[in-house]
């Protein structure tokens, strides 16, 4: 659904059909064609290298592919000895993200990827939540390889997540959490109530 939104904004914006004016106001709705969805289906050759680059690229982070229904692809992040993140992809596209602590299981009683429930640790629902905003913003339809690249790059400031204050209090707990909100421009650490 995330995808088809994203395709649809995109032929908008790229339309401009934002701006009213008296011209376009002559077209009927009716008429205007619907703008399709963008789908990108890349070959499974091009995910693996992609990821097999990023995984290259952050020694503290190692990323495991597997495709248990095919072509769609689930990644299991190891983020130093710290937490592991579950990535649903549809080719290169991110579709779900669950984050769980380190010594947390990520498998179901049958051997596959626990990709239903949520952690058992409220700091690292947090870190779910926000990664699910963050999936929001690193929006790229044209381009899902620096899509994944962004979203793994602001992944890996999660590796101090117990080690980093937050950047406007200073202090290291809020709340009985850590600053589990990264800013996405800056990667700095936040508190959720002192990101605003």
């Amino acid at each position: 659904q995330l995808q088809y939104h994203a395709g649809l904004a995109s032929g908008l914006l790229n339309q401009q059909s934002l701006k009213r004016s008296a011209n376009q106001m002559g077209v009927s709705a009716k008429r205007r064609p619907k703008a399709q969805p963008t789908t990108l289906v890349l070959p499974p050759q091009y995910v693996d290298d992609v990821i097999s680059r990023i995984d290259r690229m952050f020694p503290e982070m190692s990323i495991q592919l597997s495709r248990p229904n095919g072509t769609s692809a689930m990644l299991l992040v190891t983020l130093g000895k710290v937490l592991k993140v579950i990535v649903v992809m549809r080719s290169l596209f991110i579709d779900r993200t669950i984050v769980k602590g380190y010594n947390e299981n990520v498998y179901t009683e049958d051997g596959k990827l626990d990709i239903w429930s949520k952690s058992n640790y409220q700091v690292f629902q947090k870190v779910t939540d926000h990664a699910t905003t963050a999936l929001l913003h690193y929006q790229l339809p044209q381009m899902p390889d620096v899509v994944v690249r962004s979203f793994m790059t602001w992944l890996r400031s999660y590796i101090k997540l117990f080690q980093a204050p937050c950047q406007r209090c200073g202090k290291f707990l809020q709340d009985g959490l850590p600053p589990t909100w990264r800013d996405f421009r800056t990667l700095e650490a936040f508190h959720d109530t002192c990101r605003q």
